[in-house]
């Protein structure tokens, strides 16, 4: 532990004398003196060892990995967790059926015997992180560079799963400083998850996509599960014999609220910076990268929504999905105006002068930016194709589902292939397909084809495209240059698959060929597009990640070198961290300046009957005209407090993570960052960033008040 400290103590940001008020993702462990210093200079009154023990119950235990991707924390001592209403969002629509739409209408369990199984959701705690850069060094020392991210992956693998033998624990050895340090991260996982509650879609998601990535914000963004555990306190899958988990620590809640300038805390699972990206990557990301994909997904959504719109049934089927798409849709189309408007670029290229200055006489790193500019070179021409396969042929769900067979299609061709290999791989074949048929809208999937299918055509270089693949259907359905030949196409290819045929599908599974699967319309379509980069491209792609991440390595290890004794924390990574800062308001442009919270009066400000994304629930709103709040009314403001900002600094997986006072309290559930910031994964801005939070006085009158469900006010430690 003492060398890793050392380790991170002795590093900062290229060109920065120090690292800016309010930005860093510190792992909590690790925080360090100079840190936990400031912290308590900002406000903070716990202890080191309440942060963070492995001896003692912490806040630590109390934060768990929501299902693959979010972040929870348990709030009673019976395992109730919060989390996002959007982290939780198809575990309710899993649970909803067109006569019981829980999404549509909320839900709310009255006691333990209501709670529903939230099918395939999980929660993972975290039990303990080793350093383990020694061991994965004495396996790479003879490992080319360039080979290095290849085989880094099965290496790391490895290790985890040695130092876990034996145990049912979960281990994962993630790379620090892109490689440069490796940390061991042990988890135990619970498996019976049940859901509890949740708003009404119109509360959970109320504003849409219209409000996303926008303050204010008056979403109602959470929802509620229980962890089970066995009789003996241990995980174990659904049973009705199991009982509710008793934690190590759980977080007592705060209805006193909050004032601008109040110190703040996040605790969390942040799934990805890259915050020493290198200028050549910000111009491939903002010249190609993101506004492809943003057209791309912008158009999808559009095909979606013009039937979710009018059908509950196929707006429950796709509101999963939906969400998925439309979430980072926004996200990147603000990246990149960002990082255009804050010259990140011309920063970046200011931080690489200062480095090559610095390397100047020292071989390992002084051509590391003439290799970068060869690499980008090499690759920069087939961008497009690879976002227009993976975001546009690969949108539609029925080519995504048929690429996947071609897993079975190589078991099958194989000649020495078993009986057990086929059907293994046949009956996950099918597992899959159950899944994507009980999802798929046929209508707006068959529209996304057609589109799709076109704007690859336009938009990439006609010599990558597929060979003969145009041709071909220049001569079966007409004229290139007009819509209806893809609409034609499109047809042609969804009368001639199996895969929305059930009972052609089944019997093909039950003695799959590769004769049948290559006749099959869906699957032409992908293994086209698919081998055409695979054969074609990929090699470019895997140099490309081969030579950059070797790069990156070398260039963070010189860094390190260049700026010894300075503080800096890691990238983001999907593991445990600790960001703080303060409740704050903010001026986005001239003339013009948010308030640090907003209010119910907001939300019937916005409101609109029957709208899609505005309208409310009859009972919400007779609540709200009668002002009946309750004990979670605002003493200032003499109303609800919905959301609240701070300086924060959080990514994607943050979502759900709670928000604390100084006295680690829980005052709010982190759920979005503002749209005047969208940079932050690349670049932190230390005036504009904020982190968007619903107020937990908020959550708790949605529950108590709108929901009714007093049983689970009643099983927190509120402080008042």
């Amino acid at each position: 532990m003492k060398r890793i400290l050392i380790f991170i103590l002795a590093l900062n940001f290229i060109s920065k004398p120090l690292v800016k008020a309010d930005e860093g993702m510190w792992l909590p462990m690790l925080l360090g003196e100079q840190v936990y210093a400031d912290m308590v200079k900002k406000g903070l009154k716990l202890s080191k060892e309440q942060l963070y023990s492995i001896n003692q119950a912490s806040i630590k235990d109390a934060i768990v990995i929501f299902g693959g991707g979010c972040t929870a924390e348990i709030v009673s001592k019976e395992g109730l967790i919060f989390t996002n209403h959007h982290c939780g969002y198809n575990a309710i629509a899993a649970a909803s059926t067109v006569e019981h739409n829980y999404l549509r209408d909320g839900f709310w369990a009255r006691n333990k015997q209501e709670e529903i199984s939230a099918t395939g959701v999980g929660v993972q705690f975290l039990v303990k992180i080793a350093d383990v850069t020694d061991k994965v060094n004495e396996k790479i020392k003879d490992i080319k560079p360039i080979e290095l991210s290849q085989k880094l992956n099965a290496i790391m693998t490895e290790i985890a799963a040695k130092e876990t033998e034996g145990t049912a624990l979960e281990g994962r050895v993630v790379g620090m400083f892109k490689g440069n340090q490796f940390l061991l991260f042990v988890y135990e996982r619970y498996k019976d998850v049940r859901l509890v509650g949740a708003p009404a879609e119109s509360i959970g998601k109320f504003g849409g996509d219209t409000d996303n990535w926008e303050w204010p914000r008056h979403t109602g963004d959470f929802s509620i599960f229980r962890v089970y555990t066995n009789k003996e306190g241990k995980p174990a899958d659904y049973s009705v014999d199991n009982i509710p988990m008793k934690p190590k620590y759980y977080l007592p809640v705060s209805i006193k609220g909050v004032k601008d300038g109040d110190f703040a805390m996040v605790y969390g699972f942040p799934g990805g910076t890259n915050r020493y990206e290198t200028s050549y990557g910000v111009k491939l990301k903002t010249d190609i990268e993101n506004p492809s994909l943003v057209s791309l997904r912008d158009t999808r959504l559009k095909l979606m929504f013009e039937e979710m719109k009018n059908d509950p049934g196929v707006k429950l089927k796709l509101a999963g999905y939906y969400a998925g798409v439309a979430n980072y849709w926004k996200f990147f189309d603000g990246e990149s105006k960002q990082l255009l408007k804050f010259k990140t670029y011309e920063e970046k290229q200011a931080n690489e002068t200062a480095f090559l200055t610095w390397a100047k006489g020292k071989p390992e790193y002084e051509n590391l930016f003439s290799d970068y500019q060869k690499t980008y070179d090499a690759w920069r021409p087939y961008t497009k194709q690879r976002v227009y396969l993976n975001e546009g042929i690969m949108g539609t769900q029925v080519i995504a589902f048929a690429a996947n067979l071609q897993r079975l299609d190589a078991v099958c061709s194989k000649k020495d292939a078993t009986k057990e290999e086929i059907k293994k791989a046949a009956d996950a074949a099918n597992k899959a397909w159950t899944g994507f048929y009980s999802s798929e809208n046929i209508a707006s999937d068959k529209n996304i084809l057609s589109f799709v299918t076109q704007a690859f055509y336009n938009e990439v270089d006609v010599a990558q495209h597929p060979k003969g693949f145009y041709t071909w259907m220049s001569t079966k359905f007409g004229e290139l240059k007009n819509k209806q030949c893809y609409n034609l196409f499109a047809d042609y290819v969804f009368n001639n698959t199996m895969l929305l045929d059930s009972v052609k599908w089944k019997a093909f599974i039950a003695n799959p060929d590769t004769a049948t699967l290559h006749k099959d319309a869906a699957f032409m379509v992908a293994n086209t597009f698919n081998s055409n980069f695979t054969m074609n491209y990929q090699k470019y792609f895997t140099d490309f990640n081969a030579q950059n991440y070797a790069l990156g390595r070398s260039y963070l290890k010189g860094i390190l070198e260049m700026n010894k004794g300075k503080k800096m924390y890691p990238d983001a990574n999907f593991t445990m961290r600790v960001s703080y800062g303060a409740v704050k308001s903010y001026v986005p442009r001239d003339g013009v300046k948010y308030s640090h919270i907003c209010t119910l009066s907001g939300v019937m400000d916005k409101y609109k009957p029957g709208d899609y994304e505005f309208d409310l629930p009859a009972k919400f709103l007779d609540l709200a005209k009668k002002k009946d709040f309750g004990q979670y009314v605002d003493p200032a403001t003499k109303d609800i407090v919905v959301g609240f900002i701070t300086t924060n600094d959080i990514t994607g997986g943050n979502s759900g993570s709670p928000i604390l006072n100084a006295n680690g309290e829980l005052i709010g559930l982190c759920f979005d960052g503002n749209y005047e910031a969208l940079s932050h994964k690349i670049a932190f801005d230390k005036d504009l960033n904020r982190t968007i939070n619903v107020d937990i006085r908020y959550v708790l009158w949605v529950v108590d008040k709108v929901g009714g469900a007093s049983n689970i006010i009643a099983e927190l430690d509120l402080k008042k």
